[in-house]
């Protein structure tokens, strides 16, 4: 099992060579795990919106379920969809049917409620085990892991500057979150980390060119 926080050492990247650490560009990802949330996922995408920044949302199902109608703006808005399991389920503590089943669930969801194939997986918490690049070849997934977590879930915008001052590289995945554990710094965490890159005149991707 494996779970790492802000940037991981350059020798796991090397084991798990076949995820994605860092942006496959010379640009920078924005993510944002666990949604969608009602008054948080507005926030993001209106603050996405004023600087036509295109970001990878990783989606839990049952949120997908509660609310449809901002899974519908997500993609309006031109930003990608990942799978973030059925339930956030920490999928190390779920056998090999368990995980298909939580990820199966999400693709069919997407597909037939939103005509839309999901290509990127992240697992809640970062946790994940040995052999699971072979279990995501069956759904056509690709797993994103990140060179930066905000620890913007800590709601401490102090933090959040902190970790982005030390870890922004031109080629980073950045890792925010769309829930109510960062919905007081949402706004100001987003553009503080789109300040810093323009800063250091780095570009902000999509995940189509970041993860291609």
């Amino acid at each position: 099992m494996f779970s790492y926080l802000y940037n991981p050492p350059i020798l796991v990247k090397r084991i798990f060579h076949n995820f994605a650490w860092e942006s496959s560009k010379d640009k920078v990802l924005f993510s944002f795990d666990d949604g969608p949330n009602p008054g948080t996922t507005e926030i993001i995408l209106t603050s996405l919106k004023k600087k036509n920044i295109k970001a990878l949302f990783f989606l839990v199902g049952e949120n997908i379920l509660r609310y449809p109608e901002l899974v519908k703006d997500i993609l309006e808005e031109g930003h990608e969809i990942g799978n973030h399991t059925m339930r956030h389920s920490i999928i190390t503590k779920l056998n090999k049917n368990e995980r298909r089943e939580e990820l199966g669930a999400v693709q069919k969801i997407m597909a037939e409620d939103f005509g839309y194939k999901v290509k990127f997986f992240r697992p809640p918490h970062g946790r994940f085990p040995f052999g699971l690049a072979d279990e995501l070849i069956p759904f056509g997934l690709k797993n994103v892991m990140w060179s930066l977590l905000t620890y913007d879930f800590k709601n401490e915008l102090s933090i959040v500057k902190k970790t982005v001052d030390n870890y922004l590289k031109g080629n980073s995945i950045i890792v925010f979150h769309d829930s109510n554990k960062s919905a007081g710094i949402i706004e100001e965490s987003i553009n503080y980390a789109i300040l810093q890159a323009e800063k250091n005149n780095f570009v902000i991707g999509g995940a189509k060119e970041c993860l291609s």
